[in-house]
């Protein structure tokens, strides 16, 4: 299985630079793992909606671009199906089982996903109704896709 991390903004804080190191590393065992960073627009203090609106469209043009025909993509939104570890880990085996070899998470920007990239997902995937930081929410789909690799294989994991 492929699996491919189309995010949004480069991580700056060392202390997120390391734990997705650690998961990339974890994670080797059981996939083939790409991230793809692409690059985020300035967004002023006091945006208008518009001006809001142009932004997710410039950054959702760059997520368009690096989402390949062949790649079921899982996009990661507030009102996306929420799933427990469990659940999750059954959606990625049962996707391979289904003869998917390529999935693509996508995470947006401090805005969120253009609505053509939402309209592209094959899924959306929501962790929380809460908001969280781009940066933060890579090293915890990390977590998870680690997570959902050792429940897969009858690894023990931490409850």
């Amino acid at each position: 299985m492929k699996i491919t991390i189309i995010c949004v903004g480069k991580i700056k804080e060392k202390f997120y630079t390391a734990a997705v190191e650690e998961y990339v590393k974890r994670l080797s065992r059981y996939c083939r793992l790409e991230i793809v960073e692409l690059a985020d627009e300035k967004t002023k203090e006091n945006a208008s909606e518009h001006e809001n609106e142009l932004v997710k469209a410039k950054e959702g043009e760059r997520i368009l671009a690096a989402i390949r025909d062949d790649m079921y993509v899982a996009a990661l939104a507030i009102d996306g199906k929420m799933l427990d570890s469990v659940e999750f880990s059954q959606k990625i085996e049962q996707l391979g089982v289904t003869g998917i070899s390529n999935i693509a998470f996508i995470i947006g920007g401090s805005l969120g996903l253009d609505k053509r990239v939402l309209d592209r997902a094959d899924y959306k995937l929501s962790f929380s109704k809460m908001t969280f930081p781009h940066q933060l929410m890579r090293v915890v789909l990390l977590e998870q896709i680690y997570r959902g690799y050792r429940i897969m294989k009858g690894e023990p994991y931490h409850k």
